[in-house]
């Protein structure tokens, strides 16, 4: 539609809805995606602002893209070794106005980033989908791949020109960069395809777009909880074909809220770090002769223990349990919200939702204890995970409340997780902000639709 029509279909009842699955249903929320929306696809429409928009299409038709965040329940860094996870999409997203294009030319803008701009064909017209060192390490590289994902599945892949923005920090653990992933995954998906592909073949378009043209070694987890909406329970064994399923996740309905503290800890420097869990991994199932740790068991790694410190380290072995020990976390897990969603009085819904957060309780320990993700042992002196795990667990103690927390997502800096009553997140905040600062605490709510297109 264009863009008069489409500023008219954002203040519908419609439009009302959708912000509401998407957001929340408060007005606050909805009164808020108006205006963000209303203020792309105004900058869109004005040249001096969106100077991009030359080669457009004739038919000026904008469309509307969203994909979200995602937060990690349990599974710390198991899917790279084709282990479970428990993950949901947030309310934190990245949306685009969208406009095709008569060349085959990419011009990607977000609120606060350079401006991004991909050629996808060479100077003779022909697809030039290859990875390019030059482009490794940035955005243009995750548009490249993704366009040359869809282009082996036989999609002839066209340009368009975006104005976008994220409401999913960087750096703060929520997938900022998958949710990008599959946010262009989706917008080439519906403008050059029928707009079907699934949200795990999108999700592994992403996902190979990060190892091969990217450069950045990653699982599939972030994207397929981007992808996919809601709370879902993954199975990567089946690396190629992963098991996903949605789960009911509410923690509303026991008044209780799950949030994530940003301490603001820099991620430069930390590749290193990150790239050496799955290499311990890797390393300790190849010692026995398999590609994964899911392709073993606890049992005979323990076996061998004595040997395998000697060949790969004792945090190789550490590690190794971790990864043991939270997959059966994992099951766990989704089984307590299973029973908190089929509870049918209070006191049975208490005790499934107790059963859940001690599990947190533990996998927060694993990775502190065995994965070992918590802070660099290059930089011993910056542990603001640490201390932001120290404190949310004496707040808990100090007002004997129920609660439960754990690093977020891959560690070392960003974020942690924590779950506590409604009614204690005020004296939260305010014990949290004053070490942490201002808005370093963001309660999440579970969105229930993945990367989508938005018809109002």
């Amino acid at each position: 539609m264009t863009g008069k029509e489409l500023l008219a279909k954002i203040d519908s009842p419609r439009a009302g809805e959708l912000f509401a699955d998407l957001y929340g249903g408060g007005k606050g929320e909805t009164d808020a995606a108006r205006r963000r929306y209303r203020a792309l696809i105004e900058q869109m429409l004005r040249p001096e602002d969106f100077p991009a928009v030359e080669l457009a299409a004739s038919d000026e038709n904008l469309r509307v893209f969203s994909a979200p965040g995602r937060t990690e329940l349990g599974g710390n860094h198991t899917d790279h070794n084709q282990g479970k996870v428990l993950a949901a999409s947030i309310q934190l997203d990245s949306v685009a106005i969208v406009r095709a294009r008569k060349d085959r030319t990419v011009f990607f803008r977000s609120t606060g980033y350079p401006d991004v701009k991909v050629s996808l064909a060479d100077a003779a017209g022909a697809p030039d989908l290859k990875p390019k060192a030059e482009e490794q390490g940035m955005t243009e590289a995750l548009v490249r791949g993704i366009a040359a994902g869809l282009g082996r599945r036989g999609r002839d892949v066209g340009g368009f020109s975006a104005n976008a923005d994220s409401t999913v920090l960087p750096g703060s653990g929520l997938s900022s960069s998958a949710a990008v992933e599959v946010l262009l995954g989706r917008i080439f998906d519906c403008l050059y395809g029928d707009g079907k592909e699934s949200a795990l073949e999108i999700a592994r378009i992403g996902q190979i777009a990060e190892n091969v043209f990217f450069g950045k070694p990653c699982g599939l987890m972030d994207q397929a909880a981007c992808a996919s909406g809601g709370a879902a329970a993954i199975n990567f064994a089946d690396a190629a074909r992963p098991e996903l399923r949605q789960i009911n996740f509410d923690l509303s309905a026991a008044d209780y809220v799950l949030c994530v503290v940003n301490t603001r800890g820099s991620h430069a420097d930390l590749t290193p770090d990150y790239a050496a869990i799955p290499s311990e991994m890797k390393a300790a199932a190849a010692f026995f002769g398999k590609a994964t740790l899911s392709e073993l068991d606890r049992e005979t790694v323990l076996a061998g223990a004595a040997e395998l410190r000697k060949a790969a380290g004792d945090r190789a072995v550490l590690r190794a349990i971790h990864f043991f020990d939270e997959n059966e976390r994992v099951d766990a897990m989704a089984a307590a919200l299973d029973a908190m969603d089929r509870a049918a009085g209070t006191e049975e819904k208490q005790r499934a939702l107790n059963r859940y957060l001690e599990l947190v309780n533990e996998s927060g320990n694993s990775s502190w204890e065995l994965l070992q993700n918590v802070y660099s042992p290059r930089s011993p002196a910056a542990q603001g995970l640490s201390l932001a795990l120290a404190l949310t667990n004496n707040f808990f103690r100090r007002r004997e409340l129920r609660g439960a927390c754990r690093v977020h997502g891959g560690g070392f800096a960003g974020t942690v997780q924590a779950y506590l009553p409604i009614d204690a997140m005020t004296a939260y905040r305010a014990m949290i902000e004053t070490v942490f600062g201002p808005a370093s605490l963001t309660p999440l709510r579970i969105r229930p639709l993945g990367s989508i297109e938005l018809h109002f």
